[in-house]
């Protein structure tokens, strides 16, 4: 099963997931799929990290996160915007290429019995971004949004911290 939460920075979207996940069982685990840039971004970790309990399970993972111990569990996967930066910096920069494997990774995923709950940004609702690269990403965000939202069993938007139902 696939949950698809997407939203703005600061959203909600991660504490909404991580309750989600914890109503559905005792043991759920948590990828990470973020690179660590410059201490900020550290910061950022850090405050992720301690909003969660020693019950939960963490993985780091870039890329492959098929291949990770997932069969039968529930999983908080945070975020489609960092797992894309990683192919998109591999790929430099290819739109192409990077949304040809993000999708492959995705199809991968579904083939695990467990429930994942997706979490991603929606880049488009911000501002227009200033550089070529930039507006780049926010396209291949917003493709790979659209790919993992048809294939969610369930998409859900958050805004100010509600949640608003989009697919159920």
């Amino acid at each position: 099963m696939l949950i698809f939460i997407t939203g703005g920075v600061r959203s909600g979207k991660s504490a909404y997931a991580q309750k989600r996940v914890k109503e559905l069982c005792q043991d759920p685990v948590y990828v990470a799929t973020a690179k660590i840039w410059d201490d900020d971004f550290q910061e950022r970790v850090k405050r992720h990290q301690d909003d969660r309990g020693p019950e939960w399970t963490n993985f780091e993972a870039y890329r492959d996160l098929h291949l990770l111990p997932l069969q039968g569990r529930h999983a908080v996967i945070d975020c489609v915007t960092l797992w894309l930066t990683n192919f998109f910096m591999d790929h430099n920069n290819d739109i192409d290429l990077s949304l040809a494997d993000f999708k492959k990774e995705i199809d991968q995923l579904l083939e695990i019995p467990g429930t994942f709950f997706i979490i991603s940004n929606e880049l488009g609702m911000g501002l227009h971004a200033d550089t070529p690269v930039g507006r780049k990403f926010a396209d291949l965000q917003g493709w790979a949004n659209q790919y993992v939202a048809a294939k969610a069993n369930e998409a859900v938007f958050m805004v100010s911290g509600l949640p608003l139902f989009l697919k159920q």
